[in-house]
């Protein structure tokens, strides 16, 4: 009997614990021969950066990512995945996001979580304001064309 497995998606204003949400991944898991991690980090932007602000629809956003998730879920042999995203002021060197997926083999944890990044980085349902260390702010931050590129080698053809 094979148990459907449940992606794990949150979105929250407090830190994160990337050993604690691997083993609440893992635990138990005698099945698990791979885990791949992905964490990004607010970037301290050439000395200029203050914080990174990061805004959201409650809902929608856990809505979307669930959706990115379970197709991930769909296309590999994943034993698990798990996707944390911050909102609120992050100041540099801080967590923003994390990946998890945990699989038999590595090469369907390495897949499933570039492609979970790639999503997250390009069209989850989120806005980003940067704030500046002389007070002003920097403006909305537009997905880059690079991001947009990544995750378009996802689409199924």
């Amino acid at each position: 009997m094979t148990v459907a497995v449940v992606p794990m998606v949150r979105i929250q204003a407090a830190d994160f614990d990337v050993a604690a949400e691997i083993a609440l991944l893992t635990q138990g898991r005698a099945d698990v021969g791979a885990v791949v991690t992905f964490t990004g980090l607010c970037r301290d932007e050439a000395g200029s950066l203050a914080a990174l602000e990061l805004e959201h629809y409650p809902g929608m956003a856990e809505a979307e990512i669930t959706r990115i998730a379970n197709e991930a879920l769909a296309r590999w042999p994943l034993a698990g995945i798990t996707a944390i995203h911050r909102f609120g002021k992050i100041k540099p060197g801080e967590n923003i996001v994390l990946v998890v997926a945990a699989s038999r083999h590595r090469q369907a944890a390495f897949e499933a979580a570039s492609f979970l990044m790639d999503y997250l980085k390009s069209r989850a349902p989120f806005w980003k304001k940067e704030h500046r260390l002389d007070g002003s702010e920097g403006g909305w931050v537009d997905a880059k064309e690079s991001d947009e590129a990544a995750a378009a080698r996802w689409a199924k053809s």
